[in-house]
């Protein structure tokens, strides 16, 4: 039989997980349907229980620098189509 012993101070177990050390949480995001906190890297949402993939969420907004060169690019290649006529 093992030897048990009922003096040992269990308390110092516990000031070890209560010193505020966030930093094991995992990260959440919310939902793209219903809005509640979920983990990042869970397939469903806990709350709506609807299922989230890559093709559900938002198509990433292109920078404006991206969109402002393109259009200026756009317009110099038109300038240059026709002016030179």
């Amino acid at each position: 039989m093992p030897y048990q012993d009922d003096d040992i101070d269990d308390d110092r177990w516990d000031d070890d997980a209560d010193e505020g050390d966030d930093s094991d949480d995992e990260p959440t995001v919310p939902c793209l349907y219903c809005g509640q906190q979920m983990l990042e890297d869970s397939p469903r949402c806990p709350s709506c229980e609807r299922y989230i993939s890559a093709e559900d969420s938002a198509l990433p907004r292109k920078p404006f620098w991206v969109v402002a060169t393109a259009l200026m690019c756009l317009a110099i290649a038109f300038w240059w189509l026709f002016a030179a006529a």
